[in-house]
């Protein structure tokens, strides 16, 4: 980037910061001279950003409201940061989700290559956005770096402010990340703790990385294979094991008695508003992942059909089944067909 481009980037983000700055401290600030910061003015002005000049024994500058938006220039750290809030929105539910993904791909678009890759290792996996909460603020470089370590496979090496703690000198902790999650708002990571032995989420708030980062590793398998079944078990507390058919009234849903998981035709963001206690997780731009769960396999067949969308059934079988079932029903209910004594007893489909 040429140097003068560079210094108009820094200059209107520092502007965006504070409502008045004085010239001599944004030429300090920019280590330039106030004829350099009057001429960096003047092409921001060029630019369509409306800059006003303030009166006062200093005199300085005030970044206004304009009445069109000019061209955006964000620093590496503010455009991450935009990236991972339209991310994050786009799996909300709060009604902009489709508006928030197209601008996620305009912004992604012209991002340079270096922050493109930045974007593209911070994997998130959005669980129980219908009880979101308001998250405390994670600063973005935080999430960037965990991003990274769950990319490259690193070892993370941190300081972790448990509350009531008091680890002044205490050596860092050292986890193998697995996956960055937000449940109910707030920012998790998952990983292995390498002193406890032990699987753990720790809040990303709470999270200081160390530098440098430890060796590579070669990633465990996460109890149960799926990290938004593995969360959502460990905050609702249902520590019970899953048996084969995901149907013995102890699984990772904690309290249904059957759960299935299915890829449905829409994007995650036309999903997740209606989708309840389920988990949905975005598989690519027009599909999505559901886990859902319910007290009989043909009540969640028949929940999972009022999407009214293309499904493709991921397991277990019997949800297949299931489907199969209520697939008769129906067309003996479109042609006005008698009921299938057989079909309607079927034991099966109370289970």
């Amino acid at each position: 980037m040429p140097k003068t481009s560079a210094r108009l980037l820094s200059l209107l983000s520092l502007l965006q910061t504070r409502r008045d700055w004085p010239g001599a401290l944004l030429a300090e600030r920019l280590d330039v001279s106030p004829r350099t910061v009057r001429r960096d003015i003047d092409r921001l002005r060029e630019l369509g950003y409306p800059v006003h000049t303030t009166k006062g024994p200093d005199g300085g500058y005030r970044l206004a409201p304009g009445t069109e938006l000019p061209p955006l220039l964000f620093d590496d750290e503010q455009a991450v940061a935009l990236a991972v809030a339209l991310r994050t929105a786009a799996t909300t539910g709060a009604g902009v989700e489709e508006v928030a993904l197209r601008a996620l791909t305009t912004v992604r678009q012209v991002m340079p290559a270096r922050l493109r890759h930045r974007v593209d290792t911070l994997a998130v996996t959005a669980i129980d956005r219908a009880a979101a909460r308001p998250s405390r603020p994670v600063d973005s470089r935080v999430l960037t770096a965990l991003g990274d370590a769950v990319h490259g496979r690193t070892v993370l090496r941190f300081d972790y402010a448990a509350p009531g703690a008091t680890d002044d000198g205490a050596p860092p902790r050292r986890a193998e990340p697995h996956h960055l999650v937000t449940w109910n708002g707030r920012w998790y990571l998952v990983g292995w703790d390498l002193d406890r032995e032990d699987w753990r989420t720790y809040r990303a708030d709470r999270i200081t990385p160390r530098v440098p980062a430890g060796p590579r590793f070669t990633p465990r398998p996460l109890p149960g294979g799926d990290v938004a079944a593995f969360v959502t078990r460990r905050f609702r507390g249902a520590d019970g094991s899953v048996s084969s058919d995901g149907c013995d009234g102890s699984d990772d849903s904690g309290w249904w008695p059957c759960r299935g998981e299915v890829l449905l035709g829409l994007p995650a963001a036309a999903v997740a508003p209606y989708a309840g206690d389920a988990v949905v997780e975005a598989y690519g731009a027009h599909r999505c992942r559901l886990v859902v769960g319910s007290w009989s396999w043909t009540s969640l067949a028949a929940a999972v059909g009022r999407f009214d969308t293309d499904i493709e059934v991921v397991g277990p079988p019997e949800l297949s089944a299931a489907f199969a079932r209520l697939s008769r029903r129906y067309a003996r209910a479109a042609h006005g067909d008698a009921m299938d004594a057989g079909d309607a007893q079927d034991p099966s489909a109370r289970r």
